[in-house]
């Protein structure tokens, strides 16, 4: 196992906030690289006001949800709407290998912050630009989050049951899955070009286009030519396939049968005599009845504790999970403990706080996690001391003007 990380000696001007970007920069952090995040208290990150909070009265450094979006970075103050703000960015640029930012399109423009003002002064810059919905068409300049996200590309459309409202996907799927890790894919295809060739480049992420790529039902639409339904938790190809109810106050479990196989062993674990019929051996049989088959299984998991339910299926080789809430995942049953999937950092406010572990496990290079998320303008002073070679009396001539507020 070696010491050094992937990304060691790679430097991120980290813009972003909220959810997708800050995401991404927390994975280039966890392997190596070193990430400053500026934010300013006129306009801190939403997420520092986002619950659930840790106890105390401090009104922006007590997210839970903050702290586990933005460990292993820096945080610098700095009001970017100052005039004496933009030549502090201009000189972090120079030594900053990569620069990202999630807001509309102009906004860095706006400020002569842009693409072509931060290359004037960092040739080889690679620039990551995460606007909702691209930097040019007819709603470029729409403003919106996760929430709006999840219905402009057909996901609140996909979730729920065909009678009732969308209900969507709970949490904002966008800032969590596609963008973050399609961000992470291409400054990383950014840096290997710029190690073979000397050239950084622009990197345009439509929010948007991204999550589009990975949902299934939209490439279904394209392919052919009609938009597919919501339909609960059901899928055209498997019966059963669903979430049904299990003994006890709100307790589930999530069965699928994808294959003859694995009905079989449903019908072994159930013992119902109707789950043996010649009828329901094939995925053609079992699509005829499926109400009827749904019904019968919720008939008889209703009748049995969640976890055994589980351990009958698992036995029989059928695909099974009881249905976990947020708590669980943090105790036994779920197995995460056992494998190091959280993390406990001491917060200089929060105190000790569990955090998500580094997810991708490398063999010699598995990543770090071992400094909890900055404070507001926590390495401020630091960060100007040592990479911009500024004098005491130069920060103080800053704050006192307000540009690192």
């Amino acid at each position: 196992m070696s010491s050094a990380l992937p990304l060691s000696g790679v430097r991120v001007l980290d813009f972003t906030w909220v959810g997708a970007g800050p995401i991404g920069t927390k994975i280039l952090a966890e392997f190596g690289a070193e990430v400053i995040k500026v934010e300013s208290r006129s306009r801190p990150d939403p997420l520092r006001r986002t619950g659930p909070f840790a106890p105390g009265t401090d009104p922006l450094e007590r997210s839970g949800y903050f702290a586990d979006r933005n460990p292993q970075k820096s945080s610098i103050s700095l009001d970017l709407t100052h005039p004496r703000a933009r030549d502090v960015v201009l000189r972090l640029a120079t030594v900053s290998d990569v620069c990202a930012q999630s807001f509309r399109p102009g906004t860095m423009e706006k400020w002569r912050l842009g693409y072509e003002e931060l290359t004037e002064v960092r040739p080889d810059l690679i620039y990551l630009a995460m606007p909702m919905q691209g930097e040019s068409g007819p709603h470029s300049t729409f403003s919106g989050f996760g929430a709006t996200l999840v219905a402009l590309c057909g996901l609140h459309e996909l979730c729920g049951y065909p009678d009732r409202e969308p209900v969507g996907t709970g949490t904002n799927y966008p800032d969590h899955v596609p963008n973050p890790l399609h961000a992470v894919f291409a400054v990383l295809g950014a840096l290997r070009h710029r190690a073979l060739t000397g050239q950084g480049q622009r990197i345009e992420l439509s929010q948007l286009e991204s999550t589009i790529n990975v949902i299934g039902p939209a490439i279904e639409a394209a392919a052919l030519g009609h938009a597919p339904i919501r339909d609960g938790n059901r899928i055209a190809h498997a019966v059963p396939h669903g979430v049904f109810p299990a003994a006890g106050d709100d307790r589930w479990v999530a069965i699928a049968v994808m294959d003859d196989r694995q009905w079989r062993g449903l019908a072994g674990a159930t013992g119902l005599d109707s789950f043996a019929a010649d009828r329901w051996s094939t995925f053609e049989g079992r699509l005829a009845s499926r109400d009827t088959i749904e019904s019968q299984l919720a008939d008889w998991t209703s009748a049995l504790e969640p976890d055994e339910i589980e351990a009958r299926l698992v036995r029989s080789g059928v695909p099974v999970s009881v249905v976990r809430n947020a708590g669980e995942l943090l105790e036994g049953a779920s197995g995460l403990r056992a494998r190091g999937a959280f993390e406990t950092l001491p917060h200089p406010v929060m105190g000790d706080t569990i955090y998500t572990a580094t997810t991708p496990r490398l063999s010699r290079t598995p990543g770090r996690l071992d400094t909890p998320a900055p404070l507001l303008g926590q390495q401020t002073d630091t960060v100007l001391q040592d990479l911009l070679g500024m004098s005491i009396s130069d920060i103080a001539s800053l704050r006192d003007d307000g540009v690192l507020a």
